[in-house]
């Protein structure tokens, strides 16, 4: 294993020599990064194949046509983001104007997951790269062949002391976290990011955790339900239901809930066909550790479609629940697998009720034909972002942050927000050297207190 505060030391004197603050600089390298990803699409594409059977398409809907997106807009957009920005100064302190500074932090650590192995780690170097830092990137160890391939990438676009990966397991994950750093970003769970916020306490280092929980689909007796089973479908399944933003379970309205029961299981076999595991474009679990936790999780459930599975090529049926209890274990964690509940709500207040009574969740999605029951929830639940009658695109628009509330996460990233994230803004005061209003200075008077009052 590498010295890792030798790998920090480099950065640090790298930081130092200015390079990374030169705007220029930043856009070289990003350009670099898009001709190399550009050049190297299908060794990507095969990279997510091994790693979780993607096929192509997926592959470049969710991670690659992501990356290049965020490119394009950084792009675009990195030497309007890098200028100080004017803002109104106060009465007091005439005459005067005030600016922030837009500067980098210095050194990040990107600790990135395994289920969308490129897009998660390329989306936060690109921002922490715009931002004009120096990273240290650790993918995760679960997706090998991505994880290889991000080291590939890194060490042909970038000088070893500006960016640099680091892979590995368990034991390089805990010696990087003993490690300083000028701001840490990790993506994972729940329960990971508490450590990795633990060790970060250690040296005051701000964080970005992007993290998970169960994220509620609610459908009301006005939606289309054909559309809407499609779509619910479409975003619980693709990746086999391994995504942070994926509906983790449907709350019905009593209702429609069998009819939409049944237009889910018709678009479960329209896309995904009536052999699932037999679909070589349908991915895999990461391992068989995930793989046992999922079979678990179905033990004692009403099964209303799926169940299957294939051990050999660790693949999970897309699977239907009806009769989920609340407090059975399906609802006691996030899924992160193709297994979806689908209970009842009779009234938007007792849907918000059942939602806000757990852990404030990563997305939500609501499904109506009614304006005031869309506002209704948006109101009423806090949640880190979401769709209206759709799932999971928003991750899709550059213009959109993204990020957690609560358990699911802090802070937030993707465009102007993840440059803002690997930013600090510098305010400062300029004042005029020609003009100077005695009326701060002692020897205070009764004439001098009220006019401070009136301004």
């Amino acid at each position: 294993m590498p010295d890792f505060s030798i790998i920090l030391q480099k950065q640090r004197m790298f930081f130092a020599t200015g390079n990374t603050k030169d705007v220029r600089f930043r856009v070289d390298c990003l350009k670099k990064l898009e001709r190399w990803i550009r050049q190297h699409n299908e060794d990507i594409l095969a990279a997510l194949k091994t790693d979780l059977n993607k096929p192509p398409f997926e592959s470049h809907a969710t991670e690659v046509g992501i990356v290049l997106d965020e490119l394009r807009y950084t792009l675009k957009r990195i030497h309007r983001w890098s200028r100080p920005k004017y803002v109104l100064s106060n009465l007091k302190n005439f005459p005067s104007s005030c600016r922030k500074y837009p500067e980098p932090y210095g050194v990040a650590l990107i600790m990135s997951p395994w289920n969308y192995p490129f897009v998660l780690t390329a989306t936060p170097v690109i921002a922490a790269v715009a931002a004009g830092n120096c990273a240290v990137v650790k993918p995760s160890a679960y997706s090998p062949a991505t994880s290889s391939l991000l080291a590939r990438m890194c060490a042909e676009v970038f000088d070893p002391n500006h960016v640099t990966v680091v892979e590995g397991g368990r034991e390089e994950n805990e010696a990087l976290l003993d490690e300083r750093y000028d701001i840490i970003l990790f993506t994972g769970s729940t329960a990971t990011g508490r450590t990795v916020m633990q060790a970060a306490s250690r040296h005051l280092t701000p964080v970005i955790l992007e993290l998970g929980g169960k994220s509620p689909c609610i459908v009301d007796e006005t939606a289309n339900l054909k559309l809407a089973a499609k779509r619910i479908v479409w975003g619980k399944f693709i990746n086999a239901g391994q995504t942070c933003v994926a509906p983790d379970y449907v709350l019905a309205h009593l209702s429609i809930k069998q009819k939409l029961l049944t237009e889910m299981a018709t678009a479960i076999e329209l896309l995904y066909s009536e052999n699932p595991c037999e679909n070589p474009d349908y991915p895999k679990i990461i391992n068989e550790k995930h793989f046992n936790r999922l079979q678990g999780l179905l033990e004692g459930e009403t099964i209303v479609l799926g169940g299957g599975s294939a051990p050999t090529s660790l693949k999970i049926e897309p699977t239907l629940l009806d009769n989920v209890a609340w407090d059975s274990p399906v609802m006691g964690e996030e899924i992160f697998g193709p297994i979806l509940p689908v209970l009842a709500y009779t009234a938007p207040d007792e849907a918000a009720q059942l939602i806000n009574a757990r852990p404030k969740p990563l997305a939500m999605y609501v499904f109506t034909a009614r304006k005031e029951t869309e506002r209704y929830f948006l109101r009423n639940v806090s949640f880190g972002g979401g769709c209206i009658n759709d799932t999971i695109v928003h991750l899709s628009v550059p213009r959109l942050p993204f990020g957690g509330v609560g358990e699911s996460g802090m802070g937030s990233y993707h465009g102007k927000a993840g440059f803002d994230a690997f930013t600090h803004y510098k305010s400062v005061l300029h004042k005029s050297k020609y003009i100077d209003i005695p009326l701060r200075y002692p020897p205070y008077t009764d004439f001098a207190l009220k006019l401070l009052k009136r301004l």
